[in-house]
């Protein structure tokens, strides 16, 4: 009895040791992907210049073309076969694809958009620079840095001899600032042909969030408005005669404004205004925006129902009419498991240099891994691209010392993925 308890205490400590072992091996970096993450910082640096200095404002057509050639020639030379295909609405750019066939079994995908909201000449006050760890420009990190985490990622792999996938693709879209109103079907539709969406906007800088993370939920996107039909009249001689439209207006976004507090997974925020066209005459038009946020399936038409019959209740201005509607735009990215699932191997990977990854699960920015992850067909995680600061702000900025650790992340992601 003793011989057997002994045996099996050796065998638990033994298991034990050789878990630890093991474990410790898979902590380890892989010595091959840091050293070519490291090769690549300065050249990455100069790829982030070099995309910069082209101006890319979503309504800026040319800045776009300018760039989508730019990075179809960078594909190509990669060893991808590429195409381009006019956004489907909106001001008319370009999306860039890439495809690489390999000799695996995964179809992976990565994404990450060319637009910016910068207005045309932002250069001129806001110019590329570098302090200390920070380098500055319009666009740096979102998301110009996901494009050069992107190009130079699949570049180290190339010369490591990785072809550890069936399929490649690599996907750049012109109008993600503007709700991809051009490319969001088609990034659906490519999405539903892959295994796997590694989706490349920029996560928080450390000085910001004190630690660096990856993204598996982002809200919807939604436009409400109230539209308040009265009369004109003289507002000056005849104020009775007319039905101020401004006014029932403000009664309807003041008993409106905290509708969606009792619908979870909707947030609403009025935040537009117009009545009137001369101050002289008692407004027969008012009209109201609001920008909703969207995070579980089903609250948009909770809202709704629940906007018309707060409107239904009360009326302040006789003889008036309003009316709500609330249009959809980028649908929530909802990860799932699968997306729970990446965002674990991605902290695994950075564990193994002996650095933090969390894991966020919601923002209320939009995102395009919404519509890679609509058809839930491919399993998709979002914010692979560069730390950084001050999106759609003055004094952009990525933070430098965090190159290397993405791509090794990047890298590592694909090689795990391709095991599979």
């Amino acid at each position: 009895m003793r011989t057997s308890r002994a045996r099996a205490r050796w065998s638990s400590i033994a298991a034990a040791a050789a878990f630890t072992l093991v474990s410790n091996a898979l902590a380890a970096p892989d010595d091959r992907v840091l050293a070519a993450a490291n090769a690549q910082q300065v050249p990455l640096v100069e790829t982030l210049k070099s995309l910069v200095l082209i101006e890319t404002g979503s309504a800026d057509v040319e800045g776009l073309r300018k760039l989508a050639t730019l990075l179809d020639a960078r594909l190509q030379a990669l060893g991808f076969k590429t195409e381009r295909r006019k956004a489907s609405a909106g001001p008319g750019a370009d999306l860039v694809i890439g495809t690489l066939a390999g000799t695996g079994r995964r179809r992976i995908m990565l994404q990450a958009h060319m637009d910016t909201v910068y207005q045309a000449g932002v250069l001129a006050t806001q110019p590329i620079k570098q302090d200390g760890n920070r380098l500055y420009g319009p666009g740096i990190a979102d998301d110009k840095g996901g494009i050069a985490v992107i190009l130079h990622a699949v570049k180290m792999l190339n010369d490591l001899g990785w072809r550890d996938y069936a399929n490649l693709t690599v996907m750049f879209n012109p109008d993600e600032e503007i709700g991809s109103i051009g490319s969001g079907e088609f990034i659906a539709h490519l999405a539903d042909q892959h295994d796997v969406v590694l989706s490349c906007e920029p996560t928080a800088a450390k000085d910001v969030a004190q630690v660096e993370s990856v993204l598996t939920g982002a809200a919807g996107i939604a436009v409400a408005t109230l539209e308040v039909k009265g009369r004109t009249s003289h507002a000056g001689a005849a104020p009775q005669l007319g039905r101020n439209a401004a006014v029932e207006l403000a009664h309807q976004i003041l008993q409106t404004k905290d509708v969606a507090k009792d619908i979870p997974g909707a947030q609403l925020n009025w935040t537009t205004i117009n009545a009137g066209r001369v101050r002289n005459q008692i407004p027969d038009l008012a009209v109201a925006g609001g920008d909703v946020r969207l995070t579980q399936p089903g609250a948009e038409t909770r809202l709704l129902d629940a906007l018309k019959a707060k409107v239904a209740s009360s009326k302040l201005v006789p003889d008036t009419e309003t009316t709500v509607k609330l249009d959809l735009g980028r649908p929530a990215f909802l990860g799932g498991p699968r997306g729970r699932a990446l965002a674990e191997r991605a902290q695994g990977i950075y564990a193994e240099l002996d650095r933090k990854l969390t894991i966020t699960p919601m923002t209320g920015g939009g995102t395009d891994a919404a519509y890679a992850a609509r058809g839930g067909k491919a399993a998709v995680l979002e914010s692979l691209g560069l730390p950084g600061w001050g999106y759609h702000a003055r004094d952009e900025y990525i933070e430098i010392d965090s190159i290397v650790s993405r791509l090794y992340l990047m890298a590592r992601m694909l090689i795990e993925l391709g095991k599979e």
